[in-house]
């Protein structure tokens, strides 16, 4: 070739590579510009190894296998923290849900949910111009306030809270046994919007949910092609109990489980047609995974850890390791697989990131993981994750392959048989010693090798102390600095009245000890507030007592002068369908020092504790002295015993104003 000829080649390619740099910025300028939709579809109770794409057997995922296939399949992945309401706190907030004070599963009667000041990922992305939505399991808190709409979601359809919290027992028939803890339960309703749509009253009701959340967000997804938009497709199933519509029932080899599953399978096919048809398959990103693994007691009504230790309820590896395939076309590439560390807390910023919202303002937990969502599987934006439980114990760490578990009590499935056909099976009260997990060579959790790596040990340590200091630990009774409060119900007073010539009242009170295990907000000063409850319902405000779970209540109040003394009496609340059990006993002591103390009387409730009717129980002890300290015991009973359906775990006793006159 002659230098002309190459000269012209060489230019013929330097204009072409221009023109190729061009469609390149352009096509990267036009996804900047267009925001690209948000789908989150969750699983309730979903199991590590209930995907095919993660070896499950029985049945078949075809189109959650073809959206691994077309994106990436994550295999550390975990939900913020192994039960209902907490899960999802941390998926729509970015926080550890301790942070933002939501543990467990909220109940029908609870008073509390998602605080209105948190920014959800809903009301993050309205600014940038989304529709938003949420179709299904919501489970942060049930009373108006609390409601999807009241936190950035223009739609809601679905269930308040788990479809198991109704007064239907596990055959599927109502409960007609006032000893039943369940017939506590209320109705069971679908809500629209902020409304009751319509009552789901048995398990022929329940057949149908799978198929309404996936019309309505299929509905959501036509309504919404012009513009950006969020869905957040929270299934039910596969939570117990287990309901399938027709189309399925009887379909695979695993029995309703399997069903379940194909249905659940079925929906995300349903999703992906829509995004398809109406020509958003390119410009949306869909995540998959679910809130926390399978309830391994309910045995053939529940899924598979894939071989991982324990399931729901621990911070074991089968209690928040959970599937999550990631698809964005053009960013994510197809049929990848990324083992770094990630959480549903994660998902909160990284979709700012890509979308251009602003974070929340308050502190959040979660780290920015988009590269990993485009392809660059060199980062490692995640370097530890905390495993929380309970109100606020942290129970274990995973920095890197390491996960260090602290001692804790848990409610193992090992060693007991499990149920079967929607009837629970027991679980053991266990208790944990420290040890140190390698996961890339043993994921199971089996072999303890703490003694082998002091240097890893002392390290994630570190990383524990600073995260007590931030979030506190029940488990080491550490109270943090960085915790906010949930949202409250506004309280009805007139429940209450105001308690006139009380000695205590305003005064000082504290725990005699550290064994404190009621929530953050109740404090003992409650305990002298100078109100006192006046009659008992359902309606109970329990964060106007003290409570103790599994430990005896010790509470010394201080006059701060010596003065005379007449009576002090205390009422405790007694309340077996909630675990509430009145003390065996309460004493009281009396002190002019705060050190040395003499006894002034000791109480026994004669009443059963088998009595199944809520009540007030009042103990009064005849003083009639001069002091200034006052010290209440009261003997917690400890273990839910035989006869109750919580038998061999931990009971709590409520303690009510501590009256001095």
């Amino acid at each position: 070739m002659n230098k002309i000829n190459c000269l012209r080649f060489s230019l013929v390619f330097f204009l072409a590579g221009i023109e190729l740099a061009g469609i390149q910025t352009f096509a990267q300028n036009t996804r900047a510009v267009k925001s690209p939709n948000i789908v989150i579809i969750f699983a309730d109770d979903l199991g590590y190894g209930d995907l095919g794409s993660y070896g499950a057997s029985g049945f078949e995922t075809p189109n959650l296998d073809k959206l691994a296939s077309q994106g990436t399949r994550f295999t550390n992945f975990y939900a913020a923290q192994a039960v209902c309401s907490a899960s999802r706190a941390g998926l729509l907030t970015g926080c550890y849900p301790n942070r933002i004070g939501i543990s467990g599963a909220l109940m029908p009667w609870s008073k509390t949910g998602l605080n209105p000041e948190e920014t959800t990922l809903a009301e993050m992305l309205k600014p940038l111009g989304y529709a938003t939505s949420i179709v299904g399991k919501w489970h942060l808190g049930y009373q108006e306030e609390f409601l999807p709409l009241q936190h950035g979601f223009d739609e809601y359809y679905g269930l308040p809270y788990s479809n198991d919290m109704w007064p239907v027992n596990y055959d599927g028939k109502p409960i007609t046994d006032s000893a039943d803890y369940k017939i506590k339960y209320p109705p069971l309703y679908l809500i629209e919007g902020n409304k009751k749509a319509q009552v789901v009253s048995n398990l022929q009701d329940m057949t149908h949910l799978t198929t309404l959340y996936t019309q309505k967000a299929v509905d959501f997804i036509q309504r919404n092609k012009e513009h950006p938009f969020f869905l957040y497709l929270a299934h039910s199933m596969p939570h117990v109990p287990l309901a399938v519509s027709e189309k399925f029932k009887g379909k695979t080899g695993q029995g309703l489980f399997g069903d379940v599953i194909e249905e659940l399978d079925w929906s995300v096919g349903e999703v992906m047609k829509a995004l398809d048809e109406n020509g958003l398959n390119e410009n949306t990103l869909v995540i998959f995974t679910s809130d926390n693994g399978p309830w391994l007691c309910m045995g053939n009504h529940a899924g598979s850890t894939g071989g991982l230790r324990e399931g729901k309820g621990t911070s074991y590896e089968g209690g928040q390791r959970e599937p999550c395939i990631v698809r964005w076309p053009g960013h994510t590439p197809p049929g990848t697989v990324c083992s770094k560390l990630s959480s549903t807390i994660d998902i909160l910023p990284s979709i700012a990131t890509i979308t251009g919202a602003a974070v929340p303002e308050k502190q959040i937990d979660g780290v920015d993981i988009s590269a990993l969502w485009n392809g660059n599987f060199h980062a490692d934006p995640r370097k530890d994750f905390c495993y929380y439980y309970g109100r606020n114990n942290l129970e274990a760490i995973r920095v890197g392959k390491w996960k260090m578990v602290f001692p804790h009590n848990l409610e193992s499935y090992e060693g007991t048989p499990p149920g079967r056909d929607g009837f629970p099976g027991k679980k053991i009260m266990r208790t944990t010693d420290l040890a140190l997990y390698d996961l890339d060579r043993d994921p199971g959790e089996r072999y303890n090798v703490i003694d082998q790596y002091p240097e890893v040990v002392e390290s994630i340590q570190k990383i524990a102390e600073r995260a007590r200091q931030d979030l506190g630990d029940d488990l080491t009774h550490s109270v943090g600095k960085n915790r906010r409060e949930p949202g409250r119900e506004k309280v009805d007073y007139s429940i209450f009245s105001k308690i006139l010539e009380h000695k205590a009242a305003g005064k000082i009170a504290r725990l005699s000890t550290n064994d404190e295990t009621a929530g953050a907000e109740i404090t003992p000063a409650l305990l002298t507030d100078g109100f006192i409850l006046t009659k008992i319902d359902n309606n109970n405000d329990l964060r106007f007592w003290k409570g103790f779970e599994g430990t005896d209540m010790d509470i010394t109040i201080d006059l701060l002068k010596i003065e005379k003394v007449n009576s002090v009496s205390i009422n405790f609340l007694h309340e077996t369908n909630q675990w509430i059990f009145r003390p065996q006993t309460v004493s009281c002591f009396i002190s002019d020092d705060g050190k040395n103390y003499q006894d002034a009387g000791k109480s026994a409730f004669r009443i059963p504790l088998e009595q199944r009717q809520a009540t007030m129980d009042s103990y009064i002890f005849n003083i009639d002295k001069r002091t200034r300290y006052i010290r209440v015991k009261a003997e917690n009973i400890k273990i839910c015993p035989e006869w109750h359906v919580g038998k061999g775990q931990k009971a709590w006793i409520f303690v009510d104003e501590i009256v001095v006159r």
